[in-house]
């Protein structure tokens, strides 16, 4: 998370979030033969998402009978939210650290504006937070939400969301290190060869820091055997 205190200069704005030109686009997601463990891939471990991170735009087109489909339109809608635990104590004793030591110049502030500053950074996350978690179970902002197809166990969320064991888990089984960005439902995603009376298509837009959800759709094509997942990343170059 990164922190600003009141004697730092203004930051540099963000770089726009992008994807990397002339990246060959993978053959489609295979139909998985015979069973294998729930979540199992490969992936480069995930890293948290960044200012720097490199942003990967994927489609993902998913073909099949139409009460499939429109079921899985169902199933994958959430609130887009991970409940991760949060520690505020642990929050706000290393803000104040940072606060208090800092090196960069003059401080502007006493040992006890640190501590209020701490306190109010930990009363923002925390509100922020409560405000998240009232959405769960109530939204359905987000149409294809992998909390809602292939939810964290709740031992996980409890260790926070960069805990070690955190991570591992995320990239062994959604093979990201946080939930699709910016979701959006492609309109465009029915053109194409003419389709068998009573099967349709569908298809979602979102980014991913680093990597690709494989591990994630290798789960999900098995839990929806009926319906056929392709997941290509797409330069916006």
């Amino acid at each position: 998370m990164a922190l600003r205190f009141p004697w730092e200069t203004e930051p540099d704005p963000p770089e726009s979030v992008i994807t990397p030109a002339r990246q060959p686009l993978p053959p489609p997601l295979p139909k998985p033969r015979g069973r294998r463990p729930f979540g199992a891939g490969r992936s480069d471990a995930p890293r948290s998402a960044t200012p720097t991170s490199i942003w990967l735009y994927h489609h993902l087109t998913i073909k099949g009978p139409s009460a499939d489909l429109e079921a899985f339109v169902a199933a994958a809608r959430g609130p887009g939210i991970i409940p991760w635990e949060i520690n505020g104590a642990a929050i706000e004793e290393d803000i104040f650290i940072r606060a208090v030591s800092h090196t960069g110049g003059p401080r502007s502030l006493s040992v006890a504006g640190c501590r209020i500053l701490a306190r109010q950074f930990r009363e923002r996350i925390e509100a922020r937070e409560a405000r998240a978690r009232d959405r769960i179970g109530v939204s359905r902002a987000c149409p294809f939400d992998l909390q809602v197809l292939l939810p964290i166990p709740g031992s996980i969320l409890t260790l926070g969301h960069d805990h070690p064991t955190a991570l591992a888990w995320l990239s062994r089984h959604w093979g990201i290190s946080d939930l699709p960005r910016q979701v959006v439902a492609r309109p465009d995603a029915g053109p194409g060869r003419r389709r068998k009376t009573g099967h349709g298509v569908l298809g979602y837009g979102f980014f991913t820091a680093e990597t690709s959800p494989r591990p994630a759709l290798i789960a999900i094509t098995e839990a929806w055997p009926d319906l056929k997942f392709q997941l290509l990343p797409i330069s916006t170059d």
